[in-house]
């Protein structure tokens, strides 16, 4: 027999759901798919930098001058990580701005949003989501692994276990958090929304693409090099974040001197995949500088997928997994521009037109609306029994 509701009987409260990242949120593609998905299952708050990002019912906005990171380096001589961390500015602000509140789950987003969430009340606990290897994201900076790294192992070994669910981008990654924590972690991979697109006529010349943000370690030059060395007729359109304005004017400075290539301004992030949907090829062959990029599996791999284009990579490992099985495109032998040139110059129209109609295929498999359901279960699952 179904419970009526008494006329006067008040109506069981939403359930309310914290995100919490230190990132500006209403321009990070990973955290606005937690947002989009909490709201499944009741009413969000989020806590980060930046605007107020659409769908939440309040936003508790962290000061943009207020960091995590550097952690103050006498604590960190001391051996007191944990503390430096907890008197960062942005961690010290969201922490007294989040206590005494209560919610029904928490999603925490990379491991120094771990400690403050484990600390805010919440009825079925934190889901904790790691967008990368935390530990290895400076591992060429000696001073980082020295000082640094020890603080966020110890976050993974001592308060990854009191998650009540862990998920990471890639398979790699899941299982060190795993060996290091002895906790199960589960894998979204960053992967772009569904896009309703079609693949588009090769071009002639072919036209390549890369899109992102312009850092050094990210050896960016390699791309226009292998333009150049390729002999080949191709056009190369680099849309690039000012991360470095430095480096970016260099990497304009090299570009005209190569015929075809050009250095673009970025496209905001909605409208990227149907800028990108014009263009044959994506390109990103990424040096192995740190352990983070040798492991690494970034949302732009998908943003082509989404775009239905070929793909050309190095061979970085999680990368070059799913190129291969879903025949995406080429994997380079190693990450040098001539390599990449020598792909360049022998690829075929047909097999770019094989590779596209590839990314067709498998565009609804590797969209974000399917692998979301990996925090959609957890979530679930977290609040199942609340009410």
């Amino acid at each position: 027999m179904t419970r009526s509701v008494r006329e006067n009987e008040p109506m069981p409260e939403a359930r309310t759901i914290l995100i919490l990242s230190f990132s500006p949120i209403a321009t990070d593609a990973r955290v606005l798919k937690q947002v989009r998905l909490a709201g499944e299952f009741g009413e969000v708050v989020t806590c980060g930098y930046g605007p107020r990002p659409d769908g939440v019912r309040e936003h508790i906005r962290i000061p943009d001058g207020l960091s995590v990171f550097p952690l103050a380096p006498k604590l960190l001589v001391l051996r007191l990580g944990a503390l430096a961390l907890r008197r960062s500015p942005a961690v010290s602000w969201a922490a007294s701005a989040l206590r005494g509140r209560r919610f029904d789950a928490i999603i925490a987003d990379d491991i120094e949003a771990l400690p403050t969430a484990l600390h805010v009340r919440s009825t079925a606990g934190v889901l904790a989501d790691l967008h990368e290897f935390s530990p290895g994201q400076h591992s060429n900076d000696a001073g980082w692994m020295r000082w640094v790294r020890p603080v966020l192992l110890r976050i993974v070994r001592r308060s990854l276990p009191r998650a009540a669910a862990v998920t990471t981008v890639a398979p790699i990654i899941a299982d060190e958090y795993s060996r290091l924590s002895g906790v199960d972690v589960g894998v979204v991979i960053n992967a772009t929304p569904f896009a309703d697109l079609r693949p588009t006529p090769v071009g002639h010349p072919l036209r390549l693409v890369h899109s992102g943000v312009c850092l050094r370690n990210r050896r960016l030059e390699l791309l226009i090099e292998a333009v150049a060395l390729s002999g080949r007729a191709v056009e190369l359109d680099l849309f690039l974040m000012p991360n470095d304005p430095g480096h970016l004017q260099e990497l304009r400075d090299l570009a005209e001197a190569v015929p075809g290539v050009r250095v673009r301004e970025p496209v905001p992030y909605g409208e990227l995949v149907e800028r990108l949907n014009d263009y044959d090829l994506g390109v990103f062959v990424l040096p192995p500088t740190t352990r983070n990029y040798e492991w690494a599996l970034p949302n732009k791999l998908f943003d082509f997928v989404q775009a239905r284009l070929g793909v050309l990579i190095g061979p970085t490992p999680q990368m070059a997994h799913y190129v291969e099985a879903h025949r995406l495109g080429v994997v380079t032998d190693d990450f040098t521009a001539e390599s990449l040139a020598r792909v360049i110059s022998t690829v075929t129209d047909e097999e770019v037109a094989a590779f596209k109609q590839a990314a067709h295929a498998a565009a609804q498999e590797l969209s974000a609306e399917v692998a979301v359901d990996g925090w959609r279960t957890r979530l679930a699952r977290m609040l199942e029994g609340t009410r």
